[in-house]
């Protein structure tokens, strides 16, 4: 009776692997060449966006992006063949899909921010809103951007602090060197001084700044004189701009700060600086009234 048993126990079990069993290795057999052929496409893919974007940041943003899709349709065939196993093993997935849904609702709530970090940075990385190398500010903190990744943004600012900024964080973005840079003027000169005169002289500076080979280069277009924008306590404000190339701005605005400096002085220009009328009052026939100047001696 027990080799009946066992007979009919080996019957059972070459049936099934001549029918389950074989769908079973047909889908673990499907699964390798479906994720052999994602991988290769996914480098082919790499490969052409590389010969297609020159820039270092561009090829890093599209590298991002297609490993954040590679990892996403892995998942996907995973998922789908570890299903079709269960199915064939006679498996019931309505109790296994009710426990995950309930595990999966869990997690959610405890994983919210993180979601929301790579959520938030593939729609960075995807909208081309920060790149590395861009100056940016971002979650009130203005620095160099070093790496953009999934989940968050590293920094570094002029003192070399470095700042790791979630995605989930950032919800406004002021990107300073996007395509194109300017560096605005407000420049302060006497009440005295003609405007037209100094505004003329500026443009000169302008000029010459821009035919100098070490910083032409740097400058897209002639300086764009904006005209006098409002009258100070003691100074009358000047408005203008260049327009750069990006994150060259402050250099050029250094420089031309200096050569304005220079030329002012060279040509008796008065740039006002913070100071105090006193006021004596008057009386109403005009005449001064007694000013009393008391020395203090120090004893020696």
């Amino acid at each position: 009776m027990s080799i009946t048993i066992y007979e009919q126990l080996m019957n059972q079990a070459m049936h099934w692997l001549s029918t389950g069993g074989v769908k079973i290795l047909l889908i673990f057999v499907g699964m390798l060449f479906v994720l052999s052929l994602m991988k290769k496409g996914i480098k082919k893919l790499q490969a052409v966006l590389a010969g297609t974007f020159p820039d270092e940041a561009q090829i890093k943003r599209t590298s991002t992006l297609t490993q954040v899709l590679s990892d996403t349709v892995r998942v996907v065939v995973v998922v789908i063949g570890v299903m079709m196993v269960i199915t064939e093993l006679g498996i019931d997935l309505g109790p296994l899909l009710m426990a995950a849904g309930i595990g999966g609702v869990a997690i959610g709530f405890g994983a919210q921010s993180l979601v929301k970090d790579i959520i938030s940075g593939f729609f960075i990385l995807l909208e081309n809103q920060i790149r590395v190398g861009d100056v940016v500010t971002a979650s009130g903190t203005t620095a160099l951007v070093e790496e953009v990744r999934l989940r968050t943004v590293r920094m570094r600012d002029l003192s070399g602090n470095v700042h790791i900024i979630p995605n989930g964080m950032i919800d406004k973005v002021t990107n300073w060197t996007k395509e194109f840079s300017y560096y605005v003027f407000d420049l302060g000169i006497a009440y005295r001084e003609n405007v037209d005169e100094v505004m003329a002289l500026i443009k000169e500076i302008g000029a010459e700044l821009q035919a100098d080979p070490e910083f032409g280069h740097m400058i897209l277009a002639p300086l764009e004189m904006l005209g006098v924008d409002s009258f100070a306590k003691s100074s009358v404000i000047i408005k203008f701009r260049i327009q750069t190339t990006p994150i060259n701005q402050w250099a050029v605005g250094r420089e031309m700060n200096s050569r304005i400096k220079n030329a002012f002085d060279a040509h008796s220009i008065e740039i006002p600086f913070p100071h105090r009328t006193l006021y004596w009052g008057e009386p109403k026939d005009g005449s001064a009234p007694p000013l009393q100047v008391v020395g203090l001696q120090g004893s020696s």
